[in-house]
């Protein structure tokens, strides 16, 4: 990672002023999937941006359908893992801001805690997204997951 890029892991609301709370109730809110479809790539154009420096093979995560890219860094202080991710495809990009909501931010302990498989049922993904997709997002949960193993302390 350059220097540059260090700023760009904090300077997101995913995670910090959007929660998990506010996605499902934005689910809740809409009525229909064709809506919820677009609140999450929505969502996805909150991404924060993604060095260009960045989109090389070791950051590349492989098993997804779509091209994505995922770079982090722990805050030396804190512990806390901070999370880039990118993708080619809307819908993908969309659901790395849900990744990053319930996983940003967070130490390696608390990250390895978190139910992202009951997140994703509570919001009926898995049967909402094509089973690629549903595989590109497990492949992008646990790329994160063996970061957060391999930085615990």
């Amino acid at each position: 990672m350059t220097a540059e890029t260090t700023a760009d892991f904090t300077n997101t609301e995913l995670g910090t002023d959007i929660t998990t709370e506010d996605v499902q109730d934005g689910f809740e809110l809409l009525d229909d999937w064709e809506e919820r479809y677009g609140y999450i790539m929505d969502l996805g154009k909150k991404l924060p941006p993604f060095p260009e420096a960045e989109r090389r093979e070791q950051n590349y995560v492989h098993g997804c359908q779509s091209q994505v890219w995922l770079i982090h860094r722990k805050d030396p202080e804190s512990g806390r893992l901070y999370l880039l991710i990118d993708s080619d495809a809307m819908i993908v990009r969309g659901l790395a801001a849900i990744i990053m909501i319930a996983l940003n931010g967070r130490t390696p302990k608390e990250l390895l805690t978190v139910d992202l498989e009951g997140l994703f049922e509570e919001l009926d993904l898995m049967r909402h997204i094509s089973p690629t997709r549903g595989n590109g997002l497990r492949a992008m949960v646990e790329q994160i997951q063996t970061i957060a193993r391999r930085e615990q302390e």
